[in-house]
């Protein structure tokens, strides 16, 4: 994993995050098991980043947990754009839906909860960027859900991909997230229908681009 030191000089040498997200950031880390599980700053600023340069008109994020990433996500949204995100547990909708009302994303982000699997099916649109950041062992499987959901030219992207480094590290059988980390990466790199790069980000992104 990247040096703690270095990775401290990149967020001291990267745009600052919004007071709200700032907020946002402490109360879940104040308030919500698995506090990590939360984008930080520099991959937040990456994300709206990526937002800003491909200005999505439709996203859908897997994985909402307290709303930071599709906070990033949403600043850079198409005029009338929209983010479709996806979580598993409902009692998490009360942070998220405070600070999508104080970041003024309220009509833009809409919520779903329930399993993300039996979900993207019923979902009849076209999305311009999908973020992957839910159950490990079900990347694949997600990825399969929507790529056809995904037009030509489009990305995906996905977080957590070196997954505190246990992908090049010995296998345990019973490691089922990691052996799902491991078996999506496997299968983008061997994808002949995208093009992807693994950023060494936080965490890891893998950022994949679908063929014209």
């Amino acid at each position: 994993m990247i040096d703690s030191r270095i990775e401290k000089y990149a967020e001291e040498h990267s745009s600052d995050q919004s007071n709200i997200l700032n907020e946002l950031y402490r109360e879940t880390h104040l308030k919500v098991m698995h506090p990590r599980m939360l984008s930080g700053k520099q991959q937040g600023r990456f994300l709206s980043m990526l937002s800003y340069m491909i200005r999505p008109k439709s996203v859908l994020e897997i994985g909402t947990y307290t709303g930071y990433s599709a906070i990033c996500l949403a600043e850079g949204l198409a005029k009338d754009g929209k983010i479709h995100t996806l979580e598993l547990d409902p009692e998490l909708e009360p942070i998220a839906s405070k600070y999508f009302k104080k970041a003024g994303f309220e009509k833009q982000i809409i919520q779903y909860f329930g399993d993300a699997l039996n979900i993207i099916p019923d979902l009849n649109m076209i999305f311009d960027l999908v973020f992957i950041d839910a159950d490990k062992e079900n990347y694949s499987n997600y990825y399969h859900l929507i790529f056809d959901k995904v037009p030509s030219g489009g990305f995906i992207l996905a977080d957590n991909v070196l997954w505190g480094g246990k992908v090049v590290e010995p296998l345990k059988k019973s490691d089922r997230d990691t052996k799902g980390i491991i078996e999506f990466n496997k299968l983008i790199q061997n994808d002949e229908r995208v093009e992807n790069v693994l950023l060494p980000l936080r965490d890891g992104l893998m950022l994949i681009r679908k063929n014209n």
